[in-house]
Formats: C-alpha cells, structure tokens, sequence
C-alpha cells in the first residue's frame, strides 16, 4: 500500500517474540489478514496480537507514540460500556523488524458491516453510548495537539482540494467541492473533547449483531466532538444515521462538522487506496455516497 512499507512473515515475528518477551516464545505465531493501512497483525496464541507499524520506527517519537496509545487505552477502559483494546508490551526493534512495536490482548469479533450488524439503530445506540462515555472522560486542560484529526476544518483544505482534483475521475467532485464548501465554513466547536477520531468499520468489533469493542486508539486524543460522527456516514445507513444523531443530541453545525471530517477522511483515502486497498476505497466511496445522499 506504502512505498516505504516494509513486509515482515511470521518467522521474523516469532524471533522478535522470543527474543523480546521469552515468556510468549513458545506461542504460534500466524499472520492476520487485515484491510488496516497502518500495521502488520499477528496472533500470538489465541489470546495475543502483536501490531507492526507498516513503517518502522526506531527513535524516541515512535516509542513515545506508541506508548501514549497504549496510555490511552488503560485511562478509557474504566469508562466505557464495550471492550477496548488491553496493552501487554511495548516492544524494542530487533533483528528482522528495526522498529518499536506493541503487544495486546486479542479481542474476538467480527468487523462491522451489513453482514455482521443486527439492528442497526441497536448498533448506532450502542456506538452513541460509547462516544457520550469518551466525551465525559476529564480533559484535564488538554486541548487539540495542534497535529491529529479535531482542529478547524479550515486547516484540510488544501489537502481536500488535492484529493478532490486526483478523484475526478472516480467520484462527483463537483457536488463534493460544494459539500465540503458548506462544512469547511461551520461554527467552530465550543469545547475539545476525548475522540477516538477514526471510528472507521474495521475499528468496530461485532458480536451477536451488537457492537462489542472499539479498538485501534492509535488517533485518540483530544479535538472537535464532530470527528467521532464520521459513522453517520462512513456505516449508516439513512435511518440509523438519525437515530445516532438524536443519540448524541447533535446540532446542526456540529452535524455539518462531522460530514466534513467524514469527506475529508474518505476523500483523501480514495485516490491513494484505489488500487493498493479495494476495502478502503470501497469504504471511502460508500462514505462520498452517503454524504451526497
């Protein structure tokens, strides 16, 4: 998907394992096929999953970011309603991956979709109670970095426009141009908050037709409540997108908010993913589609 992706097998991560973490060395290892963009996924016995960045990093930054997610997960756990995903190890590189890396509890499911959510507006309640928990979470003074999703709209313009001149010749970019024209120019948000900010499908785990965990918190932090509406559109349909909008007791400018994130994501994603990753492009136009709708 990446130029500068590196491809790791099993072999290389079963040394990293033990030479790592001794305790888990005699654990099979197996590749876990995944449409993710950023990690490579392995299960480690039936109860572990290592995550390998596609792109290594050895430095402080990487680490630091790495273990900021896995401090994300331990400070939301106690608040929400679903599983989250459980850190167990942060990991130095090694021979055969020159990179730091993360080791967490498996959690079973099925990816959100058509096929795997029941009710859908049980579904859009279920993932509005998860949001409503994030948001209630203590600031503690934080406000946007200044880097991730959660800061004005304004500021993805040039790259909405770049997406939008490469998508020409797969979606509407007229209609989009004037969408995103209306989002980009709503009220700011009054107040940051904790967001996931990628409540993507393949970030939903299903089980029985009901929402299960919410995992990945690789984008967590704190910015406009509206990036976590991207759902609305990105897995939806019409009647369910309501029914999580009245959950969450969304006003019109936020809702006009959360449309933009969701365009800036899918818009972006389209022209880079259209070859390399069919689910994600497939994603992204169901997203475009929506929006329109």
């Amino acid at each position: 998907m990446h130029v500068d992706q590196v491809d790791i097998g099993a072999t290389e991560v079963a040394a990293l394992v033990a030479a790592r973490f001794p305790r888990w060395r005699d654990l099979p290892v197996r590749p876990l096929s995944s449409h993710g963009t950023v990690n490579a996924l392995f299960r480690l016995g039936d109860d572990l999953v290592a995550r390998l960045p596609l792109k290594p990093g050895a430095g402080p930054d990487r680490r630091e970011e790495l273990r900021r997610e896995q401090d994300h997960a331990r400070r939301i756990a106690p608040h929400v309603s679903v599983a989250v995903p459980q850190p167990l190890a942060l990991g130095a590189p090694g021979e055969g991956y020159a990179g730091w890396w993360t080791v967490w509890r498996w959690i079973p499911g099925d990816t959100a979709g058509p096929a795997t959510v029941g009710d859908s507006h049980a579904f859009a309640r279920d993932l509005a109670g998860f949001v409503r928990a994030l948001r209630g979470i203590d600031t503690e003074g934080r406000t946007w970095d200044g880097r991730t999703r959660g800061g004005p709209l304004a500021a993805r313009d040039d790259d909405v426009r770049r997406a939008l001149a490469a998508s020409t010749p797969l979606v509407d970019t007229g209609r989009l141009a004037r969408a995103w024209a209306r989002c980009r120019d709503a009220p700011a948000a009054e107040q940051d908050v904790w967001i996931h900010a990628d409540l993507m499908p393949g970030n939903l785990v299903t089980r029985d037709g009901r929402l299960a965990a919410v995992i990945d918190l690789a984008t967590m932090g704190v910015g406009d409540p509206a990036v976590d509406l991207m759902p609305a559109w990105n897995l939806l349909g019409a009647a369910a997108r309501e029914t999580y909008r009245r959950a969450l007791g969304v006003d019109d400018a936020s809702w006009l908010r959360g449309q933009g994130w969701a365009i800036v994501q899918a818009i972006v994603a389209l022209p880079y993913y259209v070859t390399t990753n069919p689910v994600m492009a497939a994603t992204a136009r169901h997203t475009l589609a929506a929006v329109l709708d």
